[in-house]
C-alpha cells in the first residue's frame, strides 16, 4: 500500500503551484515511509509515497510504459499480477521492473478506461495518457483503498486535486477544511460515511467500483467529478438464487474460492502476518494461511481489558491449536480515553464505534514488530449474514408480512414512545422503506442511531435532517427491489457499513496510520461473486446459524467450538471510558457549553440532559442508543477541533487553520 496524490489542470496546460504536491506527499508520509516519487508535466503533477511490499528494489513510482507515454501512480496490491504480467508479455508488452504497479499502463494500452474490469485486488489508481491527454482515477470494488477528490479554482484555472487521505488535500493550500452538514447527517444516520459525500465541504470520496475519466483541455469541473461505475455487487432476482441442494458441492466450492483468495494475499516480498480474534473468520484465514505457507503464520490479537469483552483466551486457543506464535496487545478504557483523538485524526471522520481503537493498536504493534502486511478476517459478516440484525429481522419480520396491515412499523413506533425516544414522522419512515425495498433489519438497528439527530442537532440542523434524505445521496442499486429481502439487508451492509465504517475507521486509515497494509480474503472478487449468488439459507440457516457455508468449511479446518463460535460485538459503553475523564480533561472540554456553541452542531441543553440521564438508565436498547448518540457528539466535537481550527480543548490540532469556519460561522 502507498499514498498517492496529485493536481490536474482541467485545461491540460499549466504546471501545479510550486510546492503544493510536495506538501501533499509529506502529509501522506505515514502511508509510504520507504521512498517517494514525483512526475511534473504541463497540466499535472503526480506524487507517490511508497510502502514497499512487491518489487522492493525497483518499484518506485510514478511508473510508465515502454515509451513513457502512459504514466501511473497506484496505492494497493494486484494479487494476480504474475498471471497478468505473463499474459501481457505474451501479447508483446515489455516490463522493466518486478512490481505489480507496472501492469497498469500496459492494461491501459489494451483496454483504456475499461482496464478496471481487468484489475483484481485492492487499489486506488491514477493513469495519465500523455498522447491523448486523458486521465482516469479509479477505486477497487469493495472500497478498501480510499481516494478523495476536490475541484478548486486557483489563479484562473480549475484544478482537480486527489489524494489517498483528505488531510493531503488540505496540505496543498488550495482546499480549506470546512464542515459539510450532509456528511455529519450521514454519520448520525448510518453510523458510517459511505460516500460520495464526506464531512468536508467540497471534498468527495470516490465510491467503490467507480472511476473518473477526464479529457484534459475541455473538461469542466462537473465532468471532472462525474463518477462512473464499472462494478457493483448484484444479486439474483428473488427466486433465482442458487439453492445448493448438494451440500458437499456447495461447501467445496466456497472452500476452493476462499483458499485461493488467501493464497493470493500471501504474495509479497516481505513477511506476512495475520490478525486473530478467535472468531471463525480470522481463525479460518489463519488456518488456510498456514496450509499455503507450509508453516504457522505469526498472529496478532487484541486483549480488551473489560468484563465480557476479552477474547484473548479464545484467540490463544486457536493459536495453540494451529501452532502460531501469538502477539497479544492489551487495551483498556484508559487507552480509549488517551488515544480516541488519535483514532479520529487517523480516520478523518467522527468515529462512533469505540472498537476501532483496537485495530489502531493492532496495526501499531504489527509495525513495532517489524512487519508491513497483515491478513484479516474482516468482510465475512457483510456478505454472509453475520450481524445480529439478520437474526432479529428473521424473528420479527413476520410482523411486516401480516395480511391486510403490516403491523411491524406500528409496533416500532409504540416501542419508541414507550422508551421515551424521539421519532421521525411516519411519512419519513415510509419514504425510506420505499427507497430500500421494504422493511430491513439493518434499518431497524441503525435507525436507533439516526434518532440522535432529532435528540442532539440544533433546531436548524434538525429541520434540515427532517427534510433531507441521506438515502438519496448514496446512489443505491436500482435493482435492489428485485432481490430476496435477505439480500437487500446484505446489500445495505455492503454499500454502507463496508466502505463507510469497516474499511475506513477499522481498515485502511487506521492501519496505514502505522504504515501497515491489511488484506481481506473475504473481499476477494471471486469470493464475493460466489457468496452473492447463493440462496440466503447458506448465509443464515434457521435463526441462529449465521455464515452457514463458511462454518461448514471451518469444520474441516478448525475445532467445532471455533467453527461455530458466536460473533462477539465489542463497543465500550461511553460511561465506562468517559466518566473518569475528570475536570478539565479533553472530554469535558469538548462537551462544555462554550465548545458546543463554538462548533454549532448540537443543542446545548439536549447534550447536558443526556449526560445527566445516562447514569440512571438501565442497560438496554434505549440506553445503547443514547450512549451511541453521546459518543457521536463527542467524536464530532473532537473531529471539529482537530480539523477545523481547534479551540474546543487542549489537544493539539491535526490541521492548524484558524481561519477555517465551522457551521456556526458559516451560517
Amino acid at each position: 500500500m502507498c499514498g498517492i496524490a496529485g493536481m490536474i489542470d482541467l485545461g491540460g496546460k499549466r504546471a501545479a503551484p510550486h510546492g503544493a504536491v510536495a506538501a501533499m506527499a509529506r502529509a501522506l508520509y505515514h502511508r509510504g515511509p520507504d521512498e517517494d516519487g514525483f512526475l511534473s508535466e504541463p497540466g499535472l503533477e503526480l506524487a507517490n509515497t511508497r510502502l514497499s511490499i512487491i518489487g522492493l528494489a525497483d518499484g518506485r513510482q510514478p511508473i510508465s510504459n515502454e515509451d513513457g507515454s502512459v504514466w501511473t501512480v497506484f496505492n494497493g496490491e494486484f494479487f494476480d499480477y504474475p498471471e497478468k504480467r505473463q499474459a501481457l508479455e505474451a501479447k508483446g508488452h515489455r516490463f522493466r521492473t518486478h512490481t505489480d504497479t507496472e501492469i497498469i499502463p500496459h492494461l491501459w494500452e489494451d483496454h483504456r478506461h475499461g482496464l478496471f474490469e481487468h484489475l483484481k485486488g485492492q487499489f486506488a489508481v491514477c493513469v495519465w495518457d500523455k498522447k491523448t491527454n486523458e486521465v482516469v482515477l479509479g477505486r477497487d470494488r469493495s472500497g478498501i483503498c480510499p481516494l478523495f477528490t476536490a475541484v478548486r479554482r486557483h489563479d484562473g484555472t480549475d484544478w482537480l486535486l486527489f489524494a489517498s487521505e483528505a488531510k493531503a488535500l488540505f496540505a496543498s493550500g488550495l482546499v480549506q477544511p470546512k464542515a459539510d452538514w450532509r456528511g455529519l447527517n450521514h454519520v448520525f444516520t448510518f453510523f458510517a460515511l459511505p460516500g460520495p459525500v464526506t464531512v468536508f465541504d467540497g471534498v468527495t470520496i470516490l465510491q467503490p467500483g467507480h472511476y473518473l475519466h477526464l479529457k484534459l483541455g475541455n473538461c469542466t469541473p462537473a465532468e471532472a467529478e462525474k463518477q462512473t461505475h464499472y462494478w457493483r455487487v448484484s444479486y439474483p432476482d428473488h427466486g433465482q438464487e442458487e439453492y445448493g441442494a448438494d451440500e458437499k458441492k456447495t461447501v467445496d466450492g466456497f472452500e476452493e474460492v476462499l483458499l485461493a483468495a488467501v493464497n493470493r494475499r500471501l504474495r509479497a516480498d516481505v513477511p506476512v502476518v495475520s490478525y486473530l480474534s478467535g472468531g471463525v473468520d480470522s481463525s479460518l484465514v489463519v488456518a488456510m494461511a498456514n496450509k499455503v505457507l507450509g508453516r504457522p503464520i505469526p498472529t496478532f490479537t487484541i486483549s480488551i481489558q473489560g468484563e465480557g469483552l476479552n477474547e484473548e483466551n479464545e484467540a490463544l486457543h486457536v493459536a495453540r491449536h494451529l501452532g502460531c506464535t501469538p502477539f497479544v496487545v492489551k487495551s483498556g478504557h484508559a487507552d480509549l480515553r488517551a488515544r480516541y483523538p488519535e483514532l479520529i485524526g487517523a480516520a478523518e471522520i467522527p468515529v462512533v464505534d469505540t472498537s476501532c481503537l483496537a485495530l489502531l493498536q493492532l496495526a501499531r504493534s504489527v509495525h513495532e514488530q517489524g512487519y508491513k502486511v497483515a491478513l484479516t478476517g474482516e468482510g465475512a459478516d457483510e456478505w454472509l449474514g453475520g450481524y445480529s440484525w439478520f437474526k432479529v429481522n428473521k424473528l420479527i419480520g413476520f410482523l411486516d408480512r401480516t395480511p391486510v396491515f403490516p403491523v411491524g412499523g406500528a409496533l416500532r413506533t409504540l416501542f419508541l414512545k414507550a422508551t421515551g425516544q424521539p421519532n421521525f414522522p411516519f411519512s419519513n419512515y415510509k419514504k425510506t422503506l420505499a427507497k430500500i425495498g421494504g422493511p430491513n433489519g439493518w434499518l431497524d438497528l441503525y435507525g436507533m442511531m439516526s434518532l440522535n439527530k432529532l435528540r442532539f442537532f440544533t433546531p436548524e440542523l434538525r429541520e434540515k435532517a427532517l427534510t433531507t434524505s441521506p438515502w438519496d445521496e448514496i446512489n443505491l442499486h436500482p435493482d435492489l427491489t428485485r432481490w430476496h429481502p435477505f439480500n437487500r439487508q446484505m446489500y445495505l451492509g455492503s454499500r454502507i457499513m463496508l466502505p463507510g465504517h469497516l474499511l475506513s475507521s477499522k481498515g485502511d486509515r487506521v492501519a496505514m496510520h502505522s504504515s501497515v497494509e491489511t488484506r481481506y480474503a473475504f473481499l476477494d472478487e471471486d469470493v464475493i461473486g460466489y457468496m452473492s449468488k447463493l440462496h440466503p439459507r447458506w448465509k443464515l440457516r434457521g435463526v441462529m446459524k449465521d455464515k452457514f457455508v463458511e462454518r461448514k468449511v471451518a469444520e474441516r479446518w478448525l475445532p467445532a467450538d471455533v467453527a461455530w463460535r458466536r460473533k462477539m460485538m465489542f463497543r465500550a459503553p461511553m460511561d465506562s471510558w468517559s466518566a473518569v475523564d475528570g475536570a478539565g480533561g479533553w472530554i469535558e472540554q469538548v462537551l462544555s457549553a462554550d465548545s458546543l456553541k463554538k462548533a454549532g452542531y448540537f443543542d446545548l441543553a439536549a447534550v447536558a440532559a443526556a449526560r445527566a440521564k445516562l447514569p440512571t438508565m438501565r442497560r438496554g436498547i434505549a440506553r445503547t442508543g443514547l450512549e451511541m448518540g453521546l459518543t457521536a457528539v463527542t467524536a464530532t466535537q473532537v473531529w471539529h477541533h482537530l480539523y477545523l481550527g481547534g479551540g474546543l480543548c487542549d489537544l493539539p490540532t491535526r490541521v492548524a487553520n484558524p481561519g477555517s469556519p465551522g457551521l456556526a460561522a458559516a451560517g
